[in-house]
C-alpha cells in the first residue's frame, strides 16, 4: 500500500518478460527480405484482381465514371505499394551486392513500413466499391470501407505501437 492506495503489479498481470534477442545485420536483412517476400505476393494477388475487374462488364455499367476513377486510384496505390516492396531488393542487388549495412536495413524497412500505406488506403477503395456493387448502398459501403480501414489501422500500426511503446518501458 502506498499513500492508501494499493498499487498492482502490473508485470504479475501481464505475464513474464518477453525474451528478446538481438540481431546480426546479416539476420536483420535475411528477416527483412522474407517480410518483403511474405507480403508481395497478397500484393500481386490484389493487383491481379483489380486489372481484371476493369475488363469486366459490370465494371462499365454498374460504376460511375467517379467510381471508375476511384478504382484507377486504387491500381495506381498498389503499385506503388509494388515498387515499394520490391525497392529492397532491387537496392541490394545494385549498391550493396557483395555486403550488408546498416543503411540497407534501415532504408529497406521504412520502404516496407511505406508501402503499408497505399496499401492500405487501396484496399479500404476497393471494399468500398465492392461493397457499393453489391449492397447497391453508397452509405453502407462507405461504413464497411471505414471499418476495413479501420480495422487495417489498428493491425497495421495501433498495435505495433503499443508494443513498442510496452517494450521501452522496462522495469531496472
Amino acid at each position: 500500500m502506498k499513500s492508501g492506495r494499493m498499487v498492482q503489479n502490473t508485470e504479475a498481470r501481464r505475464g513474464p518478460p518477453a525474451r528478446e534477442e538481438q540481431l546480426s545485420l546479416d539476420q536483420a536483412a535475411t528477416h527483412l527480405l522474407e517480410e518483403c517476400r511474405m507480403v508481395l505476393p497478397g500484393i500481386q494477388a490484389l493487383f491481379g484482381f483489380q486489372m481484371i475487374a476493369v475488363f469486366n462488364q459490370r465494371f462499365a455499367t454498374d460504376l460511375s465514371r467517379a467510381e471508375q476513377r476511384l478504382h484507377l486510384a486504387a491500381i495506381m496505390l498498389v503499385v506503388s505499394a509494388i515498387i515499394l516492396v520490391m525497392a529492397p531488393a532491387a537496392y541490394h542487388r545494385q549498391a550493396e551486392p557483395r555486403s550488408v549495412s546498416e543503411q540497407f536495413v534501415r532504408i529497406s524497412s521504412r520502404l516496407l513500413l511505406w508501402s503499408m500505406a497505399p496499401l492500405a488506403v487501396s484496399i479500404g477503395l476497393d471494399v468500398f466499391l465492392v461493397s457499393r456493387l453489391v449492397l447497391d448502398n453508397t452509405s453502407a459501403a462507405i461504413v464497411i470501407a471505414a471499418l476495413a480501414m479501420a480495422a487495417t489501422v489498428v493491425v497495421w500500426w495501433v498495435l505495433p505501437w503499443v508494443a513498442r511503446r510496452r517494450s521501452k518501458i522496462k522495469v531496472s
